[in-house]
């Protein structure tokens, strides 16, 4: 079978299992049907799914990116200490957290390409000195704070908006990152060079094709969709030096219930969608059922270990 058709397959599967979950949604909570209602649902999914899309691009080149979710945290923890409340400072401060973002990517990728550390080692070590300096930094606590044009970025909408009742500004930015991100995958040969180094990187550079700049692209691109969510978060969630706790498993997972190829080689930046989606939609559920976090965490490693044993299972037959 062909990986278009084979991608074409799990982008299905993967938005089959977000509308079987979120007509559960409907049936215990049958106001999620309102149009203002899914659009609030997609302003708080729009961090996760941004997220998921830029891990896409990591996991496309055969790695992972295990230091989004301290980006996060130190985009929160830093805006916040740095605007401290002066509208003024919000889009300078904004400008320097994306350099930031840029500059750890770049970091990441460097490390990864170069000095041959296995990715999930490289960003691991990026994820502990990150989260010790946003603690060290911000004392252990939630400090300053984040002015209103800062929040509005996560929490703003237009109201009496034709067709959607409200308009979130969150599913805006969304809608531009994806747009942004699906163009640097499938409009142009950066999503070509990055299946082709994740599916056999030695193949690759015979042919060619620069297998460092592609991973460090990769690492880059995800470290700048961190710091996207971290505003968001920022936004509508307020200052938490927990802010990114655990979002990075969740963004591996959702691009693999998604139908990503975890080892990389396949992919689209759909599968990132649908699988962030899902698991949203999953964990609205269970807050809708009453199920306590453990209970969710646990629930979320199993579905990681079984979106990826389907994976494998999937590639096998394939091959």
């Amino acid at each position: 079978m062909s990986k278009p058709r084979a991608a074409r397959i799990a982008i299905n599967a993967g938005l089959l299992l977000f509308l079987c979950l979120y007509a559960l949604i409907v049936l215990i909570q049958p106001n999620y049907l309102e149009p203002g209602l899914f659009m609030n649902f997609l302003r708080r999914a729009a961090p996760l799914v941004i997220l998921a899309a830029g891990q896409l691009y990591v996991i496309l080149t055969g790695g992972f990116d295990l230091s989004v979710g301290a980006v996060v945290t130190f985009t929160v923890t830093a805006a916040a200490l740095l605007t401290n409340g002066d509208p003024d400072a919000t889009w300078p401060v904004i400008a320097l957290l994306y350099l930031m973002g840029a500059g750890i990517g770049l970091f990441n990728g460097l490390v990864v390409a170069f000095l041959k550390v296995p990715s999930i080692i490289a960003t691991l070590g990026t994820m502990l000195w990150l989260n010790g300096l946003a603690l060290a930094w911000s004392g252990g606590a939630a400090r300053g704070d984040l002015p209103e044009n800062f929040r509005n970025l996560g929490r703003f909408q237009w109201r009496d908006v034709a067709l959607v009742g409200t308009l979130p500004m969150a599913v805006l930015v969304l809608v531009a990152v994806l747009a942004l991100l699906w163009w640097g995958v499938h409009g142009i040969g950066y999503g070509r060079r990055a299946l082709a180094v994740g599916d056999n990187p030695r193949a690759a550079e015979l042919a060619g094709i620069p297998v460092g700049r592609t991973r460090i692209t990769a690492f880059v691109i995800s470290a700048l969709a961190a710091v996207t969510a971290g505003i968001l978060l920022g936004g509508f969630s307020g200052v938490s030096v927990n802010a990114g706790v655990g979002l990075e498993l969740q963004s591996i997972a959702a691009c693999v219930i998604g139908g990503a190829m975890l080892l990389g080689g396949r992919g689209t930046i759909w599968c990132a969608v649908w699988g962030a989606l899902s698991l949203f939609a999953l964990f609205t559920l269970l807050n809708l059922l009453g199920l306590p976090q453990a209970l969710r965490d646990s629930i979320q490693g199993l579905i990681l270990i079984v979106a990826v044993g389907l994976t494998a299972w999937r590639s096998r037959a394939r091959n």
